[in-house]
C-alpha cells in the first residue's frame, strides 16, 4: 500500500510540474512559478520516498540486524530540508520581483491551472491520509502533510491571481510568494524534528510509556520491573525491559507470563510493528552496576 501511494504521488507531482512550470514561465507569475518549483521538489521527494520504502521493508540480514527502518525518518528529514530550501528560493524570487516589478501575462490560464491543481492535490491528500492512518508510515505521513501545505499555498496563489486580475496591482503576486515561503518553512520544521528525534532513538511519548508500564503491572507474577527502554524507527517500535519474578517461579511459568505481556504490548501497537525483548530476573538486580557485583 505504501509503494502504491508513492507511485501515485509521483505521477501526480509529474503532472503538476508540467502544468505549473509551463504556465509559470509564460505568465511571469512568481507565485505560480514558486508552486511549480514546489511540485518539482515533490516529484524528487516522491521518487526518493519510493526508494526509501522499498529498502525499509527489507528483512534484517547479517549487515542490518534490525532491518532498515531508519530509512523512513531519514527520508522525512531530507523531505523537510528540501521543503525548507525550496521555500528559501521562493522567498528570494519574490523579493527580487518586489524590487523589480514586471507585468504578468495569461492570468486567466494561470487561474485555471491553479484550480485544476487544487482539485487534483485534494484527492491525493485524502488518499495519502488514508494510507498513513492504516499503516502508520512516517514517510507517507510527511508526504500527506507536504501535499496538504500545497493545497493551502495553491489556494493562496489562486487568490493572488484573482486580486491581480481584478485590481491590476502586480505586487500581490510576490507578496504572496513571501507568505508561501514562510509557511512552507514553518510546516517543514515538525517533520524535520520528528525525523531527527527518531534517528537519535528518542523514547516513545510519555503516554505510551505509561501504557506499557500498566500492561507490565497487570500480571501478579511480575513483582517489579526495571531498565524499561523504548525507541521508534519508522513504523517499528522497539521495547526492552527486565521483569522481576519471585525466586521460586519456574522458568517455564516465567516464560509464559512474559509471552502474555509481550502479546498485550503488541496488540496495543497494532498499527505498528512492535519488537519486545524481555529479560527475566529471579530477583531485583536494578541496583547492580556490573558483573563483579554479582560475586
Amino acid at each position: 500500500m505504501e509503494k502504491k501511494a508513492t507511485v501515485i504521488s509521483t505521477s501526480v507531482a509529474t503532472l503538476l510540474v508540467i502544468m505549473k512550470m509551463t504556465v509559470g514561465i509564460f505568465s511571469g507569475s512568481i507565485a505560480v512559478l514558486a508552486s511549480a518549483i514546489d511540485s518539482l521538489l515533490d516529484l524528487t521527494v516522491s521518487l526518493f520516498n519510493y526508494f526509501a520504502l522499498h529498502n525499509a521493508e527489507k528483512d534484517p540480514d547479517d549487515t542490518f540486524n534490525y532491518g532498515r527502518s531508519k530509512i523512513e525518518p531519514l527520508a522525512a528529514v531530507i523531505e523537510g530540508t528540501v521543503i525548507s530550501l525550496s521555500a528559501l528560493f521562493i522567498l528570494y524570487e519574490a523579493l527580487v520581483k518586489i524590487a523589480h516589478p514586471r507585468e504578468m501575462e495569461h492570468i486567466d490560464i494561470s487561474i485555471g491551472v491553479m484550480v485544476v491543481s487544487i482539485i487534483i492535490t485534494s484527492f491525493l491528500v485524502l488518499f495519502l491520509n488514508r494510507v498513513a492512518k492504516k499503516t502508520g508510515n512516517m514517510v507517507i505521513k510527511a508526504d500527506a502533510l507536504h501535499y496538504k501545505t500545497d493545497i493551502i499555498s495553491n489556494g493562496a496563489v489562486l487568490a493572488a491571481l484573482g486580486l491581480v486580475s481584478m485590481s491590476g496591482e502586480q505586487l500581490f503576486d510576490p507578496i504572496l510568494g513571501v507568505c508561501i515561503g514562510i509557511y512552507m518553512i514553518y510546516s517543514a520544521m515538525p517533520i524535520i524534528k520528528e525525523g531527527i528525534l527518531m534517528l537519535l532513538d528518542a523514547a516513545l511519548p510519555e503516554e505510551e510509556i505509561e501504557t506499557i508500564k500498566t500492561i507490565l503491572q497487570s500480571d501478579k507474577a511480575v513483582t517489579n520491573f526495571h531498565h524499561l527502554r523504548t525507541r521508534e524507527s519508522g513504523s517499528h517500535v522497539f521495547i526492552s525491559v527486565h521483569l522481576v519474578y519471585n525466586v521460586s517461579i519456574s522458568l517455564y511459568d516465567a516464560h509464559l507470563v512474559a509471552d502474555k505481556l509481550e502479546l498485550k504490548i503488541k496488540e496495543h501497537f497494532k498499527e505498528k510493528k512492535a519488537h519486545v525483548l524481555m529479560h527475566m530476573d529471579p530477583y531485583d538486580d536494578s541496583e547492580i552496576n556490573d558483573a563483579e557485583d554479582l560475586y
